[in-house]
């Protein structure tokens, strides 16, 4: 109140402080709207996340208007964008994974791109059976609401060859449990455990969620709309696992490590095993030699019913709150990040399989022995939550990283596998009950 008595006793002042707000406030705006900023998913790659942010900037340049670009750890991509949704500050464009861009397309979060997507898949010779099945899912209506650039989330199995080798153990494991058979048999605790594979709640955990639906565990019914956690399948898959957490086959910190704690304990020798799509790999040929020259590399084991290997997707998508103008430079952006020699380059530094067919004949499919597995899995792995419906429930079934949190549920806090799963039955039954009364 005082405030305001003061500002209409003194109009002088207060035509002065209008005329400054009207000379500062353009300005203010030019400097907000010059900006185009982009956040790409950061990956466990130096060389790829330098070569992604110049090529950003490059473009920039030729634009002649100012970039910036932020690189965000993809394990943490779900915590940003909400808070920013929140905050109103969404940047231009960004990466997302799959099930998160089910998610925001649903809440209108995101612009379709129907068009765009038609065309750069025309112009890099169509996109590979297996995106595309995923951009055209009937979850999305009929709309595309994004780019995808690469093939992800086919981990290789990596094992420590030398150590393996010597105790008996010439061949990959063809399943989880010869895994933990031969990790028990091999493993020299507190040097070297077996099961380097994260157990929390991190893109990597949800590793668990696969585990256990090669045990023929599902997180929810054919209809994809009631949960069926609470079955016998997934008692004996927690059963097999916990034990092997209780036998000390996991290294200390495996339930709560981030996002690049398997791939620390293997470089470190911490581990035996550890599934990864190529990251380490790349690491181990820059930095580690021997290393490399003690590991071999195969598919992902199998379950006592299934062996599964996802094929997932990484996406350029662009925000509803971007502007009419930004969205036509996100569009023409998208393009330049598809050229075929950038991509080439960046896939040899990367840890992605292709998405499109002209990116298949790309060289470091037949010369990297992990990048040649990347490339079987996205020609010939299982879809993404098979053989569960991929839809906005299971996805956030996913971001919420359930399963690891069953599992710890038992293997630290204590409880009973009944009980954990009857908690984790609620919980998943309260996200599907929330999609089926929308």
């Amino acid at each position: 109140m005082h405030t305001r008595k003061f500002l209409f006793k003194s109009s002088f002042r207060l035509t002065i402080l209008l005329l400054a707000m009207l000379v500062l406030l353009p300005n203010i705006v030019v400097a907000q709207s010059d900006t185009f900023t982009y956040w790409g998913g950061l990956i466990f790659s130096d060389e790829a996340n330098s070569m992604f942010e110049a090529r950003i900037k490059e473009w920039g340049e030729m634009k002649g208007i100012p970039v910036e670009v932020v690189m965000i750890n993809q394990n943490e991509t779900v915590q940003r964008v909400s808070a920013a949704i929140e905050a109103g500050t969404l940047p231009d464009a960004l990466d997302l994974g799959w099930g998160f861009m089910l998610l925001l397309s649903q809440n209108d979060q995101l612009v379709a791109l129907n068009d765009l997507y038609t065309e750069i898949g025309d112009a890099h010779g169509g996109w590979l059976d297996s995106i595309n099945s995923l951009m055209t899912s009937d979850e999305f209506g009929g709309s595309i609401y994004g780019v995808p650039y690469a093939a992800s989330g086919m981990n290789v199995l990596y094992r420590r060859y030398d150590v393996l080798s010597a105790a008996g153990f010439e061949d990959a494991p063809a399943t989880w449990e010869e895994a933990a058979d031969q990790s028990r048999a091999a493993q020299s605790p507190p040097e070297t455990y077996g099961m380097g594979f994260a157990l929390s709640n991190v893109g990597d955990g949800n590793l668990t969620t696969v585990m256990l639906q090669s045990w023929g565990g599902r997180i929810a019914d054919d209809t994809g709309t009631t949960c069926t956690i609470d079955s016998d399948e997934t008692r004996a898959f927690l059963e097999w696992i916990t034990t092997a957490f209780s036998d000390g086959l996991f290294p200390p910190g495996a339930t709560t490590w981030d996002g690049a704690g398997d791939n620390t304990a293997y470089q470190a020798g911490n581990a035996l095993f550890i599934a990864n799509p190529g990251s380490v790999y790349l690491n181990m040929k820059d930095n580690d030699p021997e290393l490399l020259e003690a590991s071999r590399f195969s598919g992902l084991p199998g379950g006592p019913v299934m062996r599964l290997v996802p094929v997932d997707t990484v996406i350029r998508s662009i925000p509803t709150t971007t502007s009419p103008d930004k969205q036509a430079l996100a569009a023409d952006l998208f393009q330049f990040l598809a050229d075929d020699e950038f991509m080439a380059a960046y896939m040899n530094a990367a840890i992605y399989g292709p998405a499109m067919q002209s990116q298949v004949d790309f060289p470091v499919f037949t010369e990297s022995p992990v990048h040649v597995g990347l490339l079987d899995g996205a020609l010939n792995g299982t879809p993404a939550g098979f053989p569960d419906v991929n839809n906005a429930a299971y996805a956030e079934y996913g971001t919420n990283f359930l399963t690891p949190r069953m599992i710890q549920r038992i293997a630290v806090d204590g409880i009973s596998i009944d009980d954990a799963i009857a908690e984790t039955q609620q919980a998943c039954q309260d996200i599907y009950d929330k999609y089926n009364t929308q």
